[in-house]
């Protein structure tokens, strides 16, 4: 069972969905009424899952500084993915026990595979590799700026490659948030050290924004499997790279604590930019996710002590700006849904009509074909062409 859509060539029936063991091709007919024009609840559930990703992400930054010094960085790395994705694979696995009435999400099946494995490569041992690489040869200041990339490499690839639709709202707003990131990362005069480490480092950031849109062609999958694979082959990558070059492994307390924090700081925000793909798609996911900086900046200023700078001021306010636009996007148009069959987390709701259970669940059903007009955003059920 493919999380993916499978669509039919040919537009046919009405606005509705139904369960495939009931009908095993929906009725024929020309087209349904245009719809009213009002916006989708997906999207804000999309930005606030988006934003708790990256205030996750953003956290565990400044927390992580109490580690320097006992752990090696590239094993603290190791440590924080292998926590997230033992933990998140733990409590799949109560959760499927636990729960006896069916299951709430789709699980991971063979069609879904190779976008897993292009993910886990290149998100999981390319860009890691890259990243400790590229470190070796480049100043701090100037790899905090280079970081900067995955979003814009993230949305690029979206938008060029994988034909997400934009406007110059969305493109000025991800240009706001980068300058942003710029802005707060920024150390002074940076130093660029080796070309080959900058190029090591751009290498990271671009097999981090494939790793992104991958991760959206299997989005409607169960989160926690998803990040829990990823989170694990991660880990073990980074342990065995800090390992060979001589880490050691330290106190049990240290080693505990560290993988707790990746299981929220990487595990628990992973599971959540998982969610935000489903309903808003790669790019806008990457730009909210770009504010994660600003949450550990101010996470600083408010544990560790750290000075307000006029710096994060200015970052603050252009990532502000860029969160505006694309907060008041609003894009409307007449357009045709074709027969789409998948399988995904759902309420019998007006978008789910085949049935009356109000608890979320999960089955493969077909969506029939129709044309509507409403406010939408490139999540799970509108990757149609423009």
């Amino acid at each position: 069972m493919d999380a993916e859509p499978s669509r039919s060539a040919t537009p046919s029936s009405s606005v509705s969905s139904t369960d495939t063991a009931d009908t095993a091709r929906p009725p024929t007919v020309e087209q349904s009424d245009l719809a009213q024009a009002v916006p989708r609840a997906g999207f804000s559930r999309g930005v606030v899952v988006a934003l708790a990703a990256a205030a996750l992400f953003g956290a565990s930054t400044p927390l992580a500084k109490v580690f320097l010094g006992a752990v090696d960085p590239v094993l603290l790395a190791g440590l924080f993915y292998l926590g997230s994705g033992i933990g998140l694979l733990l409590w799949r696995g109560v959760r499927f026990w636990w729960r006896t009435n069916g299951t709430r999400e789709a699980s991971l099946t063979r069609v879904n595979l190779p976008w897993l494995l292009g993910a886990v490569v290149t998100g999981g041992v390319v860009g890691p590799v890259l990243l400790m690489l590229g470190l070796a040869r480049t100043p701090a200041s100037s790899a905090s700026l280079l970081l900067n990339l995955e979003g814009v490499c993230t949305a690029l690839l979206a938008w060029g490659v994988f034909q997400e639709y934009y406007d110059r709202r969305i493109v000025w707003g991800m240009a706001a948030i980068t300058a942003g990131g710029l802005v707060l990362s920024w150390g002074g005069q940076p130093q660029l050290g080796s070309s080959w480490g900058t190029v090591a480092i751009m290498g990271a950031c671009l097999a981090w924004g494939i790793d992104n849109n991958l991760t959206r062609k299997i989005a409607a999958v169960d989160p926690l499997q998803i990040a829990g694979v990823k989170g694990f082959t991660a880990g073990v990558i980074n342990v065995m790279i800090a390992f060979t070059a001589g880490a050691h492994v330290p106190a049990l307390p240290v080693l505990s604590a560290a993988m707790v924090l990746g299981l929220f700081g990487y595990g628990a925000s992973l599971v959540l930019f998982v969610l935000a793909l489903r309903h808003l798609g790669t790019a806008r996911t990457g730009a909210y996710f770009s504010v994660a900086p600003f949450f550990g900046a101010a996470l600083a200023i408010a544990v560790l002590g750290e000075i307000l700078t006029v710096q994060l001021v200015v970052a603050a306010s252009l990532m502000g700006l860029g969160l505006g636009l694309h907060l008041t996007e609003r894009h409307i148009h007449a357009h045709w849904h074709e027969v789409l069959e998948h399988e995904h987390s759902h309420m019998h709701d007006e978008h789910h009509p085949h049935g009356d259970t109000e608890e979320p669940h999960s089955h493969r059903h077909t969506h029939s074909a129709s044309r509507h007009s409403h406010a939408h955003y490139p999540d799970i059920h509108h990757r149609h062409g423009h």
